[in-house]
């Protein structure tokens, strides 16, 4: 007699289906703990081989800092000239797209599930998450699933965003909310190279 976790009698194709489920896991549990050793290389173009070997979208000009961390890498787009900081935590098993010129400080993490804490059986659930072209994250910041981050929006440090931001919004605070907006509504600047052996 077959049961799950809940104590459910399971059905042959069910069993099947979750033996099938729990050997992908253990692939990407694996491929994951690669990836986080191929963060640990002191070089930009290492890196971002390994990343895009893994599936990662990674637009040109951009780079990820050491020690970055990630949920299911094929389901994140990065665009160009995007710079992310050390020890950041992407999460791909909702699709995460990253614009174009963001700079996401050190330490954020960025979450596309969560459980449902309702639900009888603790069952994860998923949002997209996007985040437009010129944005800034501060340092430590936590972005929620289901949430879109507008244009030019700025997010303070240590933030916790559990809805949409609006175009050129600053906001801080737990839950985030607006304290102001910032001045340049056309911004057209280029971050530049992201710090060397970092």
């Amino acid at each position: 007699m077959l049961k799950d976790k809940m104590g459910r009698q399971l059905t042959k194709e069910e069993f099947y289906k979750k033996a099938r489920n729990r050997l992908f896991n253990i692939f990407l549990d694996f491929e994951l703990m690669l990836l986080r050793w191929a963060g640990c290389l002191p070089s930009h173009l290492l890196r971002k081989f390994f990343y895009r070997l893994s599936g990662m979208s990674i637009g040109s000009g951009s780079a990820l800092h050491m020690w970055c961390n990630f949920y299911y890498p094929a389901g994140i787009k990065i665009g160009e000239d995007t710079i992310i900081g050390d020890r950041v935590f992407l999460d791909g098993r909702a699709p995460l797209t990253i614009g174009n010129h963001v700079d996401i400080a050190s330490q954020v993490l960025i979450y596309n599930s969560e459980h449902d804490v309702n639900s009888q059986d603790f069952q994860a659930t998923y949002g997209t998450v996007k985040i437009e072209d010129y944005v800034f994250i501060g340092p430590r910041a936590i972005i929620l699933p289901g949430v879109s981050i507008g244009r030019g929006a700025v997010v303070a440090a240590g933030a916790v965003v559990t809805r949409d931001v609006p175009a050129f919004a600053v906001v801080a605070g737990v839950p985030a909310d607006k304290i102001s907006e910032r001045k340049n509504k056309n911004p057209h600047y280029r971050l530049g190279r992201a710090r060397l052996f970092q």
